[in-house]
């Protein structure tokens, strides 16, 4: 597909369904024939919404007319930006693996060598992977991977194993009420296609449970410190001195970071990767999104105080302005956490 051809059909459309007929600057076009795929990337964020139109409709309305399974719109500058995080993380990440000896280092060595690729490639994580074989795993652990059942700690364990950490997966189980059944399945399933170890740690979270549903604070923060302090100690337990995450916030040089002795790996934020990047690389796996935000815990606090819900859609804000969600995604979320029921 020509570039040109893109913009005329754009064009039309915008003229077709009453927007103002002004022409965007895109960048360059991208098709995946295999996949069905059609990558536009325009040149900023302004003109990234004049090839989406208001409410998706030119978008979509391309896709129609070209006949395509899907179309992703990013903005040249988002790309720079997130080629300039990676270079951050990457010049922090040079700094510390000089604290390891040479076999703890190996796969340090190789997150640097994803990142110098990534930094270069930065639209073509997939390929860029397919380049690291999955090592065997000699039961020698060097991280300890948080792994929740979800899209983006999935992603974590995958890139870890490729990376050759020899990863141990650990769960945090307070209950149903947030690791229901389904993710558990999750977790195990990917675990067994891995080959990789996997614990369960119980952890009693009742206080949590009750001071949430009376309504006295939204429980996610405290939830996730709960956690990660439950894996941090065990981490030190068993004398890892990595442990990996699959937070895609904060990035940079922030997404390494020492706790004491061992050091914290936030993966997906340290590759700059994308809710899109990740759901795509644990689908590969068998692991999807669920859809909607939070576990059942969740779901029940806003049900009783429908306000807690403003604290969820802050960190879809907050997600969304680091180019991490799409706008579309986002407002799809925002408009499930206003629901009343």
């Amino acid at each position: 597909m020509k570039k040109e051809d893109i913009l005329t059909a754009i064009s039309s459309i915008r003229r077709e369904i009453g927007h103002e007929d002004v022409m965007p600057d895109i960048t360059d076009v991208i098709f995946d024939d295999e996949k069905g795929k059609l990558l536009i990337i325009a040149s900023d964020r302004p003109e990234k919404s004049l090839v989406i139109g208001k409410g998706g409709w030119v978008v979509g309305k391309l896709k129609e007319e070209l006949n395509v399974d899907h179309i992703h719109v990013e903005a040249y500058s988002d790309i720079l930006l997130r080629k300039y995080r990676m270079e951050l993380a990457l010049r922090r990440l040079d700094e510390i693996k000089t604290d390891f000896d040479d076999e703890i280092r190996t796969p340090l060595v190789n997150l640097s060598m994803l990142l110098k690729k990534r930094i270069e490639r930065p639209l073509s994580l997939k390929t860029i992977l397919d380049d690291f074989d999955m090592p065997p795993d000699f039961n020698n652990n060097k991280a300890m991977v948080a792994l929740s059942g979800g899209v983006d700690s999935s992603f974590s364990l995958i890139i870890a194993k490729k990376m050759g950490f020899n990863p141990l997966a650990i769960t945090v189980n307070p209950g149903d009420i947030i690791l229901p059944k389904y993710f558990r399945d999750k977790v195990e399933n990917l675990t067994s296609k891995l080959g990789i170890e996997h614990r369960y740690l119980d952890t009693d979270m009742t206080s949590l449970f009750e001071g949430a549903l009376e309504g006295r604070y939204h429980p996610c923060g405290r939830c996730s410190k709960m956690i990660e302090e439950t894996i941090l100690e065990y981490a030190r337990e068993e004398g890892m001195q990595f442990l990996i995450f699959g937070d895609l916030l904060a990035t940079g040089a922030q997404s390494l970071a020492y706790k004491g002795d061992v050091l914290r790996i936030n993966l997906p934020a340290m590759l700059s990767a994308t809710k899109g990047e990740t759901k795509e690389l644990a689908g590969e796996y068998g692991v999807t999104s669920v859809g909607g935000y939070g576990c059942p815990l969740l779901f029940e606090v806003k049900k009783k105080y429908n306000h807690m819900a403003w604290f969820s859609i802050q960190r879809v804000i907050r997600e969304t302005r680091a180019g991490i969600l799409e706008p579309g995604e986002a407002l799809d979320m925002v408009m499930n956490l206003c629901k009343n029921k």
